[in-house]
């Protein structure tokens, strides 16, 4: 216990716990997007869209934080329209165009990668490391995380009724056009800035598991994105107390922690929990 409170006491440590905190609350706020969307399966596949980007814009540009962050978020962008245009312009459905295009991007992505030299680095965009978030990393991940939070706020009446229902927003006036390619957009960003933290196959978890944890345990959909966010951010700090004594990778740890609590509310939800509908 004293060695953690000492290690608390350094700035790689304080850097941590503000990154844990601030990228954790930002993504359980926007994951209630995901999950009132529905569409965690194409999340999950675009954040693995983000390493091509990355291996592109390095060889492209060299190794500087910004081409990477742009390249990242054009590569999960393309693809993601691509996928769609494909889908509207063959007999392949969404989903089967999303596959194929999302892992040959990630084969040419993973390739020139290691041909650069960049094996460490690759484990790191993969699996995160939140330790060795540059003040680059952490400024862009504070930056996005204030805009959607923000942004989301904002525009919460608007965006649950395009949620639930686009052509009832459309007949109120509601751009739901505008809406679907910007909540795409934001949830871009987001996966975007938490790559560092905890990588392109664990970030997924980060975007899904805050909200929908909350969504077992309420049926206020408003709820999910203040509740997902606490969840988010709460989760990622406990994550980062267990990971150190026991050695734990943090990344992985946060997403474990997240995992627990959705099993958690799954068995023990007073409505809609497991345990409650045996009993009956």
């Amino acid at each position: 216990m004293n060695e953690f409170l000492q290690f608390l006491n350094e700035p790689i440590a304080q850097r941590s716990v503000w990154a844990c905190a601030t990228i954790g609350f930002a993504n359980g706020f926007v994951s209630a997007l995901v999950v009132l969307k529905r569409s965690s399966l194409q999340i999950g596949t675009l954040s693995c869209a983000l390493l091509p980007g990355i291996a592109l814009a390095i060889l492209l540009f060299g190794f500087m934080q910004m081409s990477i962050l742009i390249g990242a978020v054009m590569a999960a962008m393309l693809i993601g329209l691509g996928s769609l245009f494909v889908s509207r312009t063959s007999r392949l459905d969404h989903d089967t165009a999303l596959s194929i295009l999302h892992t040959t991007a990630f084969a040419a992505g993973y390739i020139i990668l290691v041909r650069l030299g960049l094996q460490q680095k690759i484990d790191d965009w993969l699996f995160g490391s939140i330790m060795s978030m540059s003040d680059t990393d952490l400024v862009t991940a504070y930056v996005i995380s204030a805009v959607a939070v923000l942004s989301i706020t904002a525009l919460k009446r608007p965006l649950l009724i395009y949620l639930f229902d686009a052509q009832v927003a459309s007949t109120l006036g509601i751009p739901s056009r505008l809406f679907s390619y910007g909540i795409f957009a934001l949830i871009i960003l987001v996966l975007v800035s938490s790559l560092q933290a905890v990588g392109a196959f664990l970030t997924l978890g980060l975007l899904v598991a805050p909200a929908a944890t909350v969504y077992l345990l309420t049926d206020k959909a408003s709820w999910l994105f203040w509740g997902g966010g606490l969840i988010g951010g709460l989760g990622s700090l406990l994550a980062f107390c267990i990971s150190f004594p026991l050695g734990w990778h943090l990344g992985a740890t946060i997403i474990l922690v997240l995992g627990a609590f959705f099993i958690l509310a799954y068995i023990f939800s007073p409505k809609y929990g497991l345990l409650k509908r045996l009993i009956r």
